[in-house]
């Protein structure tokens, strides 16, 4: 049955346009037999949709996260001075940052992916050079933490000598800052069209120079931690002119037409969007972060902070993989949203929280399993070792949690629910989980297990309460108001309405 919201020559076409109809005048045996086949080839092709994103979405995320590992891997080979002193430069003034940009950016995974769907190929261009000119302005007003970052951490309670090298390492990594203004941005851009493999050839190229240049930056020409520092700005910068140079060049003709005056229009309503965006996934960030802050401020909190820590580390390297999904679910919904296409949008979410909580089933159980072996990778200490296998089962349930949230996070991205979604973040992480992980913590005296246990509460309820909206959802409603929503931004911005109408084919 051919939709009439597109046609099957285009190059990403909604997934219901696929299915082949079925003949009234089967038999009810084969008739359901029929309707099994097409329901399982529908799964198969909207799995090949997903992981198309998915895959490399992983892959760019880890060699990401990499570069980090191994610039902090240098600084700590300097001495502890310099490695506690990039950690939290990165950590705590970088981190803090990166989280809000990354947030704000993902409103093009919101207008960008239902543009797409809609075929308004021209308006992507536009959307990606107004998240460019809010984020670079927030990145400006954002200085002041690296420029005042030694007072900031002194305040935190950071050692003098600690704070003042932290502060200088700050100081050094503003161009990184910078980057990330331009390559959130083209990261969605490109996304938003299923241009991800170029997206993980650019990262593998960056990863490869990110290992030559820290090797000669800190031991060819001796520059020490200002060598490392500088190493991240000069690779995340590669990573930039990398995509922007595959854009520019030829890359996407349809939706690059060239620098434009319209990204100066309707700043207002970008920036609205992009601030919730930006909340929204700031909230989530910052949560576990906060974890371990409150635990370092237990009585005898050494054995328990290099626990978590431990458990962070690991939880942190497999949340590579929800957070593909969450990007791949927040693209294929935008898609099929701005093609009109509500059921296809509620069948993407279906399948991707399926796959994703398959994923993480399997990462629950491989936990549990290797409950007492998997910190000796990262220590020795009997008493570290003992205490990561009693937190054990925490990770191993934030793990499947967290095989659901981001996905459902994904589904309110491509929705465009961010200003929504970021009252139920605050509620059920900062006025539910927090105080019940300080109650169980401390007047509990269950410690940094009683405070983990409070905090996953508040991501269970979070994830209970999206799940329930997404189920309730109207989907057909939805992709009216994006369609609808699509268009008049096309009008505003090129005074067309009727030329550039989805068509019915």
């Amino acid at each position: 049955m051919e939709s009439s919201n597109g046609n099957t020559g285009d190059e990403v076409v909604p997934l219901l346009q696929r299915n082949p109809s079925i003949k009234e005048n089967e038999s009810g045996s084969d008739n359901h037999q029929e309707k099994e086949f097409t329901l399982w080839r529908r799964v198969w092709n909207e799995s090949k949709l997903l992981w198309l994103i998915v895959g490399p979405s992983i892959f760019s995320r880890v060699s990401s996260f990499s570069m980090n590992v191994i610039t902090q891997a240098f600084a700590g080979h300097l001495g502890d001075l310099d490695l506690a002193a990039f950690s939290i430069a990165n950590n705590v003034i970088v981190g803090f940052n990166f989280g809000l940009l990354l947030g704000m950016a993902s409103a093009l995974e919101t207008l960008c992916g239902q543009a797409f769907g809609a075929k308004k190929y021209h308006m992507l261009g536009v959307y990606m050079q107004r998240s460019w000119i809010v984020l670079f302005l927030c990145s400006v007003l954002l200085l002041p933490m690296y420029v005042f970052a030694t007072p900031i951490l002194k305040w935190m309670g950071q050692p003098s000598d600690v704070a003042e090298l932290s502060g200088l390492v700050a100081l050094w990594l503003i161009p990184l800052h910078f980057s990330f203004a331009f390559q959130f941005p083209l990261q969605r851009f490109l996304q938003s069209q299923l241009k991800t493999l170029v997206i993980a050839w650019v990262s593998l190229v960056g990863l490869i120079v990110h290992i030559f240049v820290s090797w000669l930056f800190v031991y060819g020409l001796k520059l020490g931690l200002f060598g490392a520092a500088v190493t991240l700005n000069f690779s995340w910068w590669v990573l930039v002119f990398g995509l922007l140079g595959y854009t520019v060049w030829g890359g996407c003709p349809l939706t690059w037409t060239g620098f434009s005056f319209q990204a100066f229009s309707g700043l207002w309503e970008f920036l609205k969007l992009s601030a919730a965006s930006g909340v929204m996934l700031c909230l989530e960030n910052w949560y576990y972060r906060i974890l371990l802050l409150m635990t370092g401020n237990l009585k005898n909190a050494k054995i328990a902070v290099d626990a978590l820590s431990i458990c962070m580390t690991i939880n942190g390297w497999e949340m590579m993989i929800p957070l593909a999904f969450f990007a791949a679910t927040g693209v294929r919904v935008a898609n099929e949203l701005g093609a009109g296409n509500g059921k296809g949008a509620k069948f993407a979410t279906i399948v991707s929280v399926a796959t994703s909580t398959f994923i993480g089933l399997i990462f629950c159980a491989l936990i549990m399993i290797f409950h007492s072996k998997f910190s000796i990778i990262f220590t020795s200490s009997k008493d570290v070792i003992a205490a990561v296998d009693k937190l054990s089962i925490l990770l191993a349930f934030t793990i499947l949690l967290n095989s659901v949230q981001p996905v459902l996070s994904g589904v309110a991205v491509g929705s465009g629910w961010q200003a929504f979604v970021a009252f139920i973040n605050l509620g059920c992480y900062y006025i539910i989980g927090l105080p019940l992980g300080c109650l169980l913590g401390w007047l509990f005296n269950l410690g940094a297990k009683g405070i983990w246990m409070g905090m996953i509460g508040g991501t269970g309820i979070q994830t209970l309460i999206l799940a329930i909206i997404t189920i309730c959802c109207d989907w057909e409603n939805e992709a009216r108001k994006a369609t609808l929503k699509v268009k008049k931004w096309a009008k505003e911005d090129d005074g067309s309405d009727d030329e550039n109408q989805i068509t019915e084919k």
